[in-house]
């Protein structure tokens, strides 16, 4: 499966030679501007099965935001079970799950624990280090290689 992924660009500052004006053409078209990777594609372990029966299993989370995590603080639930924080805030990053896009706390509950951790460690991976991929070493032939824990068929990675 590949990964969708949201971007956004954010030009680097270059500091304009001394004596050149900084606003120049010639300046604003060589800048190189960095991709920030805003948004994840995942796949789920087991999936979310909706009350049809169907199940769920593709999915897209985004970075969260500051507001993101201070915002549940303030939910009721969270102030009675902090442990609840992870599934009012995985139901404000998580964009869609198969083909629901209306994410709420309902849905983040009903998912299976195996489910839960993987987004979790996803939820993890992406705000902290900024992507998907983990190190790996093979246990034979001591390689060093990077796979994609975003989810998918094995060897897909």
């Amino acid at each position: 499966m590949a990964m969708r992924r949201g971007t956004v660009i954010i030009p680097e500052p270059k500091q304009a030679p001394v004596g050149s004006s900084a606003g120049s053409d010639e300046t604003r078209s060589s800048d190189q501007g960095q991709r920030l990777v805003t948004e994840f594609s995942f796949l789920l372990p087991r999936g979310y099965v909706d009350g049809s029966g169907r199940v769920h299993r593709d999915g897209v989370m985004r970075l969260a935001t500051a507001r993101d995590e201070l915002i549940p603080l303030r939910d009721d639930r969270v102030r009675e079970n902090p442990a609840y924080l992870t599934v009012v805030l995985l139901a404000r990053v998580i964009e869609r799950i198969g083909g629901i896009e209306d994410i709420h706390a309902g849905i983040i509950e009903n998912l299976f624990a195996t489910d839960l951790a993987f987004l979790q460690d996803l939820y993890r991976r992406v705000n902290t280090e900024g992507h998907t991929r983990a190190t790996v070493t093979c246990p034979s032939c001591e390689h060093h290689f990077a796979v994609d824990v975003s989810g998918g068929r094995l060897g897909e990675s």
